[in-house]
């Protein structure tokens, strides 16, 4: 496995989450509307940030334990 897409989903991952931060951010401070369907998509893209995440550094670490094996 390319250790570079382990390193492309970690940063995908960290900007949805920052997304996932800076949108109530600027829904409670009303630069934003707070409607239904954008606070939605912003807990959508929180989570699948998270999950991004996890997903690419579970494939990092997979990746040096393969190594580490050989």
């Amino acid at each position: 496995m390319n250790p570079q897409f382990a390193y492309q989903l970690i940063a995908i991952g960290v900007v949805m989450l920052l997304l996932g931060f800076i949108l109530p951010f600027l829904m409670v401070i009303m630069v934003l509307p707070s409607t239904f369907l954008l606070n939605f998509l912003a807990f959508g893209i929180s989570v699948a940030g998270l999950f991004t995440g996890i997903i690419g550094l579970s494939m990092l670490v997979s990746n040096y334990r393969n190594r580490r094996d050989d």
